[in-house]
């Protein structure tokens, strides 16, 4: 079972001095800037390649982070199996059971790889602007087990668990963690995280405040890329 721990202002500061200096015959002469040509507007084109440029610095962008506590147990009986006389028989053997129960320490990262952003992730739709993300992604960071913490208990009959199967056991585990992970609703808050980071951006180029930051329209939990590895 998992169990979750539960888990710029930027001033600018413009000073215009009006400068006076004294002229020919004791009067004050005011030097008056010359004009300066307007910057063109910005293209729609030229908006969307420079967001897209923007955005694409953010290289990776890690959005959430979990710590989870999982305990992986086993048990197995040792058994005898067969038939004779015709009829079959399948027991337990007394002093034939073993378990083991290990915690592992995790922590699963949610981040969204914008690698492969480009314009086909804006739609322009009068004065809205959607920008859809690349699908975000989770990954176990680290994982450690507290084998100060391990119980196991191994009956008579029965030899000790091995090296390879509290390996296999540990991997196991591993995977589990990954697959609880659309429980813990990481696609909600990546979009959240990537909004609160991007919007202040985006709207630095001049595209209006009515932006959206959306994911696929059929993105849902279940759609997280888990590596198991």
């Amino acid at each position: 079972m998992s169990h979750p721990l539960r888990p710029f202002w930027a001033v600018s500061l413009s000073v215009f001095m009006l400068l006076s200096l004294p002229g020919c015959g004791g009067k004050e002469t005011e030097t008056t800037p010359p004009p300066q040509e307007q910057p063109k507007p910005m293209s729609r084109e030229a908006k969307v390649d420079k967001l897209v440029s923007t955005v694409k610095k953010c290289s990776r962008l890690y959005t959430t982070e979990y710590k989870i506590h999982k305990i992986i147990t086993h048990e197995d009986e040792l058994k005898l199996k067969g038939s004779i006389l015709g009829f079959d028989y399948d027991f337990d053997l007394p002093a034939g059971s073993r378990s083991i129960a290990i915690p592992i320490d995790a922590t699963v990262k949610g981040y969204i790889d914008f690698g492969s952003f480009s314009d086909a992730n804006v739609t322009f739709d009068g004065e809205r602007v959607e920008i859809t993300l690349p699908d975000p992604k989770v990954e176990l960071t680290s994982t450690r087990v507290n084998h100060e913490e391990v119980q196991r208990y191994v009956a008579l009959l029965r030899s000790d668990f091995s090296d390879a199967e509290l390996t296999r056991y540990e991997k196991e585990g591993r995977a589990s963690i990954l697959q609880s992970v659309p429980s813990l609703k990481i696609a909600e808050r990546s979009r959240q995280s990537a909004s609160r980071l991007l919007l202040p951006l985006l709207r630095q180029l001049d595209l209006g405040d009515n932006i959206t930051i959306t994911f696929r329209k059929d993105f849902d939990e279940r759609s997280l890329s888990t590596p198991t590895n």
